[in-house]
């Protein structure tokens, strides 16, 4: 799905002034010294441009450091202190190896927490105007009855928690992933969050998928409209699998690098949140259930650092849980009412099995022939294999893989996807009797 871009972004307005970015002057002497020292010499707005911010909000710092003979001028032209080239003394690269043993945070200035608290709630309070068209669209590419759809209406219009359950093979990550595609507008992402001089690290290029603001962000001639110190991205989509631990849900702390990385629900502000294959994860559901039944219902989390001092941010992911394991055995009835909405992903009916068969042919460029979806059908049912909404994508990709084997063509046959079903499929009978 085409994500439409608002030409008016969610980013803040740039700061204009050291009060105005809500960091102590101290902070952001540190990061320049710490940049200068790892780029050697750099111009004064090419200085501003790896900060994010404006030169003028980094120029008071620039000059102290130049009183503390910290750092000198290196030449440029005559346009001003902004084209100036800054590089360190020997006095200031002995105080930029101290900063770094304490902190190797180098890059975007931070935002404050209140900030980025503000800036959250703003998105949380986004309405959304849902239909069944805008569902329809957002859910295209996948065959849904109306009663799922119908299900996942509300739940997402009213962000509230999710859970899908059914048998396994019925689509239950491909819909939580989709649910993305329902809100095409932007929010913002800041580089690094300051919580007073602890600094996190929260954009995260595996998750957050930054779109072009269309304006010039580099050079002289920078448009300093927005604060830099934030990316524009799409609402991110995270997916949490078997590798789930507590840990990823906690401030995790690098004794390295002197930083922290935000949790992954912090990185989900915004967007969504999958809980995949619920129940097999290394945290266990009780963890889960301890960790989250408070946020899940305030939509307020607590973060703690390695201080001891903990601190307030919004819950403002939308929490999908999907699992093939019977939810009652899963958690119990106090966590299964904080999770609002639930959706089960029944196995297809036979005319849904039959679409979705025609669309993994149109997918892959081999052409749909009813007959061969009825085949397939019937030979499931001589097998009493139950169908499943993966059983099309399966065994059309298996008959292809062994037609491209044997003659080097991708062609659908009959022969070829009967073939695929006898692979595919356990023979438990043969199996018990060997």
């Amino acid at each position: 799905m085409t994500t439409s871009v608002d030409v008016q972004p969610s980013i803040p307005d740039a700061p204009r002034t050291v009060a105005e970015t809500g960091l102590s002057i101290d902070l952001i002497l540190q990061i320049i010294i710490k940049t200068l020292h790892l780029a050697g010499e750099l111009a004064g707005t090419d200085l501003a441009d790896r900060l994010g911010v404006p030169f003028g909000v980094i120029e008071p710092a620039l000059m102290q450091l130049k009183r503390d003979q910290h750092a000198e001028i290196g030449g440029g032209s005559m346009v001003g202190p902004s084209s100036y080239r800054y590089r360190l003394t020997d006095g200031g690269r002995t105080r930029a190896a101290m900063y770094l043993r304490e902190s190797r945070y180098v890059g975007h200035l931070p935002v404050p927490l209140a900030q980025y608290n503000d800036v959250i709630h703003r998105v949380a309070a986004r309405r959304l105007a849902l239909s069944r068209e805008t569902l329809g669209r957002a859910f295209s590419h996948l065959v849904l009855s109306t009663r799922v759809v119908d299900q996942l209406g509300p739940a997402i219009a009213n962000r509230h928690s999710l859970f899908i359950y059914g048998p396994p093979g019925n689509g239950k990550t491909v819909i939580s992933q989709a649910i993305r595609n329902v809100r095409s507008d932007d929010i913002a992402v800041p580089h690094a969050v300051a919580v007073d001089d602890h600094i996190i690290r929260v954009y995260d290029p595996v998750h957050h998928e930054p779109l072009d603001t269309g304006e010039q962000t580099s050079g002289l001639a920078r448009a300093e409209t927005f604060d830099g110190r934030w990316v524009r991205c799409r609402r991110p989509l995270v997916t949490a699998g078997g590798e789930l631990t507590m840990d990823a849900l906690e401030l995790g702390y690098g004794e390295t690098s002197g930083f922290y990385r935000a949790p992954l629900q912090m990185i989900a502000n915004g967007g969504v949140l999958v809980i995949d294959d619920f129940g097999r994860q290394r945290a266990t559901p009780t963890e889960l259930l301890n960790r989250w039944i408070v946020p899940l219902e305030s939509r307020i989390d607590y973060l703690t650092l390695r201080t001891g001092q903990k601190f307030e941010i919004p819950f403002d992911a939308f929490v999908v849980f999907a699992t093939n394991l019977r939810p009652s055995d899963l958690v119990d009835e106090a966590f299964l009412r904080r999770i609002r909405y639930k959706v089960l992903a029944s196995s297809p009916s036979d005319d849904e099995f039959v679409r979705i068969f025609e669309g993994c042919c149109r997918e892959r460029e081999v052409p749909f022939e009813p007959r061969m979806a009825e085949q397939v059908l019937v030979e499931l049912r001589a097998r009493n294999i139950r169908l499943r909404g993966c059983h099309p994508r399966d065994l059309i990709d298996q008959a292809l893989s062994v037609a491209e084997y044997r003659d080097g063509a991708r062609v659908l046959t009959s022969e070829l996807l009967s073939e695929a079903c006898l692979s595919y499929f356990v023979e438990d009978e043969d199996l018990a009797t060997a």
